[in-house]
């Protein structure tokens, strides 16, 4: 199209007919629904509209689809996690922000409790594969130290003692973040769960240093 004294160029090839974004975050959807090995390339082709040939082309295989929705989970719970603790609200506000935010996702209101993708479906793949175990060896270290970090922050500004072991009540933070995922799919009630958090929390923020990891040593009987 002539306009002026410039011309006009179209872009060269087709235009993507998807979105990326949306095409992972709808398969997503349907591997937290069936898990890796129980969803086909069937079901991905109707979740995200795509036929084979265009997911082969977008994504490659279906292994390598299903490392990017880990990627895509990991990094929207590190931005979820970060927000919830960020601020100026308590230390124990911080935290049941986080546990609030995930039962919303383990427990979506109208829906089947589903708990949380990443436990409930790359613990089943790790034992056999390196790729997913790596990830989910990734998303826990990365989800602690979003807790770390915040803990780090209520040391320094007095809300914790500052004796307390902050790498080892971030762990702590995560093992409750892991039972509420494996519990809602379990059937527990929000109620429980929240209860569960709560105690959880009052437990981090009453802590103070960390007792020895080394087993205590048998005292000797007096002869």
């Amino acid at each position: 199209m002539h306009n002026g004294t410039k011309t006009e160029k179209r872009p060269r090839g087709r235009p993507r007919a998807y979105d990326a974004g949306e095409a992972v975050a709808n398969a997503t959807e349907a591997f937290w629904q069936g898990g890796y090995s129980g969803t086909s390339l069937d079901d991905l082709s109707v979740a995200t509209g795509m036929n084979r040939p265009s997911l082969y082309g977008a994504f490659g295989d279906k292994h390598a689809l299903y490392l990017d929705t880990l990627d895509g989970y990991i990094d929207a719970g590190f931005k979820g996690m970060e927000a919830a603790l960020g601020g100026d609200l308590p230390l124990a506000q911080g935290l049941m922000r986080v546990y609030d935010a995930a039962l919303a996702i383990y427990l979506p209101a109208g829906s089947e409790p589903r708990g949380c993708f990443l436990i409930g479906t790359a613990v089943v793949e790790a034992k056999r594969d390196a790729d997913v175990r790596a990830k989910l060896a990734t998303g826990l270290k990365t989800f602690d130290r979003a807790f770390e970090q915040r803990l780090l922050r209520a040391q320094s500004q007095g809300e914790l003692d500052p004796a307390a072991d902050a790498a080892v009540l971030a762990r702590v933070a995560s093992a409750i973040l892991h039972s509420l995922a494996l519990r809602s799919r379990a059937g527990d009630t929000r109620a429980t769960l929240r209860a569960t958090a709560a105690a959880g929390v009052a437990l981090i923020c009453a802590a103070s240093a960390a007792p020895s990891a080394e087993p205590a040593k048998p005292r000797r009987k007096a002869k």
